[in-house]
């Protein structure tokens, strides 16, 4: 019996040899990329050709059993044919996938290396950029910006100066009061308290202004007398200190002989305010005093209705990094609109080895393979009708064409 048993066996005894040889194969390799080459370019071969074999192998035992044997050859043949091509498609798609994924990478590689040109393009070219914007919207209507830091900058200078000459009277009249040395921040205090009377002084020149511009006669009268009343209390109490500093200079050059009176010092701290109001009005003041006011207020300067076709705001153009980003968007919902066509790329080159190796074991078991190859892509492996076959479609017309006969007859 064992002879007889070895002599039937002797067709698939070398298939277990070759298979220890080939699991030798994958299992020692010299180096790391040698491996994963064997693993991706000849396991899934490999795999289909020990199927393809033991298929082969075991269907000449069912041979004298079948009613259509060459029906049987046929069909096998026609799958090592097809396992041939499989193979092919197999390393063919291996290339075309790692094709697209080689172009999909260098395409993000110089959307990520113009993003960055760009933004170090911007970096350097941002000084001349801001001084080109900044020159382009002064000469444009808008806000005068201008007159407006030379505003602040004139009561700052202003308020600064009246601090130095009133502290020492402020420093006794309040040392008097309280009764001791009065400390060093007060002059802070100071600072801020003239800087606010002096800004106020221009906010009543521009409310006077207004007034007279709309004509209503009735506040003119009261704006008037709060004008006066700014004038004469500055004129008191800062103005007048001013001339003071200067009147032991007029004494010492006039020997003595020149001493001014009560109504001299007040007409020459008038004249001095209303001398150095109107200058600084005429050429600043005018200009700067509005945006300070709607600057506080948190009000525009002019509304819609009133601009003018050249003071509309012009539109500005995007900044740099818009369209970069729109180009990256752009490219990036093509990569997923793509992404069904890279898992195809990936997934279908195995799938025909398994296709072949399925129906290698259909044929085997049924006589028929399931599948057609090559497959023409993964929507064929969702519909299950294609993947039961046509065979059993045409044959069940066949079968009821009798009974159609019958009652038709």
């Amino acid at each position: 019996m064992t002879p007889v048993l070895d002599w039937v066996l002797a067709s698939i005894a070398w298939i277990l040899e070759a298979q220890r040889f080939l699991l030798d194969f994958f299992l020692y390799s010299p180096s790391g990329w040698a491996a994963a080459g064997k693993h991706i370019f000849l396991l899934f071969p490999v795999l289909l050709f020990l199927a393809a074999v033991w298929c082969t192998q075991v269907s000449l035992y069912t041979i004298p059993f079948r009613s259509k044997r060459i029906d049987l050859a046929q069909k096998i043949l026609l799958a090592w044919w097809d396992a041939a091509r499989a193979v092919m498609l197999y390393w063919t798609g291996l290339v075309r996938f790692s094709l697209v994924a080689i172009g999909w990478c260098l395409t993000l590689a110089r959307l990520a290396l113009r993003l960055l040109t760009e933004t170090v393009a911007q970096v350097l070219l941002a000084p001349f950029s801001m001084t080109s914007r900044f020159s382009r919207s002064y000469f444009q209507p808008g806000v005068p910006w201008v007159a407006f830091v030379l505003l602040l900058f004139w009561c700052v200078l202003e308020a600064t100066i009246f601090t130095y000459i009133l502290f020492p009277t402020v420093s006794e009249v309040l040392a008097d009061l309280v009764g001791r040395d009065v400390p060093e921040f007060s002059s802070s205090i100071l600072f801020v308290f003239l800087l606010i009377l002096i800004l106020g002084s221009f906010a009543c020149l521009q409310a006077l202004l207004d007034t007279i511009r709309r004509r209503a006669f009735k506040f003119i009268l009261q704006m008037l007398l709060v004008e006066l009343f700014v004038m004469l209390f500055e004129v008191m109490f800062l103005y007048r200190e001013l001339v003071d500093a200067i009147t032991p200079w007029i004494a010492q050059q006039t020997d003595e002989k020149f001493r001014l009176g009560i109504v001299f010092t007040l007409s020459l701290a008038t004249f001095g305010w209303i001398g150095i109001r109107g200058m600084t009005w005429f050429l600043f003041g005018q200009f700067g005093t509005p945006p300070l006011l709607a600057f506080i207020s948190r009000q525009p300067l002019a509304t819609p209705e009133t601009m003018t076709a050249s003071q509309a705001p012009a539109h500005e153009a995007p900044p740099w990094w818009v369209a970069p980003i729109r180009e990256l968007r752009a490219e990036t919902e093509w990569l997923h609109a793509r992404g069904e066509d890279l898992i195809e790329y990936l997934t279908l080159p195995f799938l025909q080895i398994l296709a072949s190796a399925l129906n290698f074991a259909m044929i085997l078991l049924t006589g028929a393979p399931v599948m057609s190859l090559p497959l023409k892509g993964l929507n064929v492996l969702m519909r299950t009708r294609d993947i039961v076959g046509p065979s059993r479609e045409r044959t069940q017309p066949d079968s009821m064409e009798p009974d159609r006969l019958q009652v038709s007859s």
